[in-house]
Parts: structure tokens; sequence; C-alpha cells
């Protein structure tokens, strides 16, 4: 059966799904391609830093019926099973935010919980993208223990799949980010918490995650060098594609690895070997939440090194912005195929936005187009405004604006939460393979 998937785009049609994806991997650095072992993060051989790439035996744009949710994609997805409970990005034209910035072709991408608008991610972030896509990339009996690092959102999402699906799952979290951790229904205890102790930030979570996936029965997730993440971010992009029947001219996001945006740009390149949606490289308008700007910094500098923050000033600027999730420190910038190359090949920028500006971005998307939003997504729509009130948008450029996330009052409302407590917090200094290794041989349930 052919059903016309959107009105701007009756070349696409919904398809069944199968559930092995077909593709090889990819060297950005040096084209090398490659099969996928199973758990791929790196280049075999190569010694220079670099992301590589799923290459699909797909090379179209196929869309698979609402009812499959993130796996309507699933031909641009390295997955090779199923998960239930997904959600796919929503896209939708603009009228009234559109009107209030001065823009007339505003398409918005929300990822979140809006049942009006066909979004039901319940954990109320496009995190659920990559949790959906690297879980099914993970093949059933792996034996291993997920290990995942997160500021917040990413450990929501991960910890809801896991649980729905018996993955037996690690998250490390900085203890201040705890209040992220919010379920409407209590985990399976295959999901485990480890934290940073209060003071800390997402550097340090990551260095959790290092030491427990350098031990015997854990797997790392991987972070951007996992092609299941960054694919399953790329749906955001995918989705506008087949909504609008286009490529945008600009993409607005809020960044703190710059993952999403490297995803973007990836698919974006897709969408061109497709051939039928333009020939256009969407400018990537990525956004930082002042006053942690080190991806800012280093691009108005022009430079592929990120500038040397002292742990301490860092850790204060991180406490000070509202949009914690973006608080990466050593983010995918440099590396062969990372952020500077993503933002370089399409002419694109870095912007910042203060919490106020986000803030009030925030109260005008809500009145505008009736959904709360994260902070994160109000920093991306306040360095729109900027951009729009300083002359480099036109009122007529076809512009997608990534809400990353958003909903969450509605999700709660009404409901019992379930917040996840860690089983070990760990100070600064004792953040050592000796203090994290007896916790981690607890027995762990197994799927």
């Amino acid at each position: 059966m052919t059903v016309t998937n959107a009105p701007y785009c009756a070349n696409l049609s919904i398809v069944i799904m199968k559930t092995q994806t077909s593709y090889r991997l990819q060297s950005v650095n040096t084209g090398a391609i490659f099969d996928d072992t199973g758990w791929t993060l790196d280049a075999p051989g190569e010694q220079d830093p670099t992301l590589i790439r799923a290459v699909y035996d797909q090379p179209r744009l196929v869309v698979g019926d609402p009812a499959l949710g993130l796996y309507r994609f699933a031909d641009w997805l390295p997955i090779c099973r199923t998960l239930e409970g997904s959600s796919a990005p929503v896209t939708y034209r603009s009228q009234r935010l559109a009107d209030a910035l001065g823009l007339r072709n505003l398409w918005i991408t929300f990822s979140g919980y809006w049942p009006e608008k066909g979004a039901r991610m319940t954990t109320c972030s496009f995190k659920e993208t990559e949790a959906y896509s690297v879980c099914a990339r993970l093949r059933p009996g792996e034996g291993k223990t997920l290990v995942v690092a997160s500021a917040g959102n990413t450990a929501r999402a991960f910890a809801k799949v896991c649980s729905e699906n018996r993955i037996p799952l690690l998250l490390c979290v900085p203890e201040d980010n705890l209040d992220a951790l919010w379920f409407d229904r209590p985990l399976d205890p295959c999901v485990r918490l480890v934290c940073s102790r209060a003071g800390s930030d997402y550097f340090d979570a990551i260095r959790l995650s290092n030491l427990a996936a350098g031990m015997e029965g854990f797997l790392a997730e991987g972070g951007a060098k996992n092609v299941a993440r960054r694919d399953g971010m790329g749906t955001t992009v995918l989705s506008a594609v087949a909504m609008i029947g286009q490529i945008p001219d600009y993409y607005f996001q809020a960044v703190g690895s710059g993952t999403g945006a490297i995803a973007a740009w990836e698919a974006n390149l897709r969408c061109l070997a497709d051939g039928r949606f333009g020939t256009r490289k969407m400018k990537l308008m990525v956004a930082q939440n002042a006053p942690f700007l080190p991806i800012y910094a280093a691009w108005k500098a022009g430079s592929r090194i990120l500038p040397t923050l002292d742990e301490n000033v860092a850790r204060r600027q991180v406490e000070a912005i509202d949009a914690k999730v973006l608080s990466n420190r050593n983010p995918p910038y440099a590396m062969a195929g990372g952020l500077f190359d993503a933002l370089r090949d399409t002419g694109g920028d870095v912007l910042a936005a203060t919490n106020e500006e986000a803030r009030a971005a925030a109260d005008l998307f809500e009145r505008t187009e009736g959904i709360d939003i994260h902070p994160a997504p109000a920093v991306a729509l306040a360095t729109l405004q900027q951009a729009v009130r300083l002359g480099r948008i036109a009122p007529d450029a076809l512009v997608m604006l990534n809400i990353t996330g958003g909903g969450e009052r509605r999700a709660k409302a009404g409901k019992k939460l379930f917040y996840l407590k860690p089983g070990l917090v760990l100070d600064l200094p004792d953040i050592t393979a000796a203090k994290l290794e007896p916790f981690l041989k607890q027995p762990v349930q197994s799927v």
C-alpha cells in the first residue's frame, strides 16, 4: 500500500519496515569503508581522531508508517532490531511564532510531549531519538552493561528505554542534575546510577563513565562516536525534509557537545545524495548558553582547538547557566567530521544567549505555540530572535528551528513521579577505579 506521506512531499511513501538495516561504516578522515562488527566506534587501524559514518544500502529517504515511531526512518538507522514505545520528531509550519519573529517560512521540529501534534516522547526530549536508535543497535543477549554519561536528559531517555526493554544500564550523572531523572513509573533494577558529588559537572560524569566502561562486563555507549546516536538525532532533519519537501536554508539548535548539529549535517548530506530535496546545505546556526561558551569562543577565534578552561571556572560557569545539558567541556569539535568541519562546510555560525534572553524566548514560545519548552531550545530560539533582529535572516528564508525538548509540564501533570536514586556518589578526588569497582561488582540484572 502506498500513501502520501506529507502534503509538501508527495513523492515519499509509507512502507512497512524491516528489522535489520543494511549498511557499512566509513571513516570521515580517510574514506575507508568497513563492516560494523557489532559495536564499532572507531575506524580500524587509524590513529588520527575521526568520526565514522554509516553508509546505507538504501540511497533514498524512505519514510515508514507513523505507527512505527522513530523506526519510520529505519532505513537510515544502523539497527538490528526495533523496540516498543518510540516516537519520531514532529515537524509543522509555525504561524504565530513566525509572525512574532517576522518570518514567513518558519518550520518547527518538535521533540517532546505534545499529543495534539503527534509528539509522544514521554521523557520530553529528543534524547529519546538517540536511546531508541543506540539500544536497537545493541544485539539482544549482548551480556554487557551499557555505560552512559549524561547531564540529565540523555540519562532519562536511556533509563526509560533500557528499563522497558530490560537492557542493563549504568548511568553516570552529576549529583546536581538528579532532578532531571524523573519518570512516570518505577524503573527496572537493571538501571543503576552513580554520581559525581555536588559541585561537579558533565565532564566529571564522563570521567566516571570512562572508568566504568574500562572494566570487565561493561560497554561504552560511545557518545558522538556512536553512529546510532548521531543518526537517531538526525531524524529531526529527516522529519523536516520529509514534511517540507526540501532542505531548509537555516538550522537552529542549542548545543553542548554539538553532536546533534553534526547529525543534522550528516542527514543533510544524505538528503542531498537522494536528489529530490534540492541542492543546498542548510547553515548550521548553533547556540550556547552564556557564560559557558567554549565552542562559541573557539569558533569566533577561527580555531579548531577549544580554549583551555580552568576546571573551577568551568564548573562555576556551568552552575550559572539554566541549560545544564549544554555543559560539555570536551565536545567532538576538532576531530575529522566533528562540529568544526560541520560549521565550516555549511557556512554556519555559533551564537550565544544569556539565561534572561532564553527565559524570555521560552515565554514567547509558550504564548505563541501553546507548549512549554526546555531551557536548551529556548537558547536556540533566543539566538534566532537575535539573528532576525540583526538582519542576518531574510523574512522569507526557510528556517528549521529544532525544539529539542518540551511539554514537560504537560507530561507531569496529575502524575505521581518517581526519581532514580544513585547507588553511589563519589567526591571528585574519589573518582577512581578503586572507589568505583566495588559498586560495579554488585549483581546487576541481565536482559
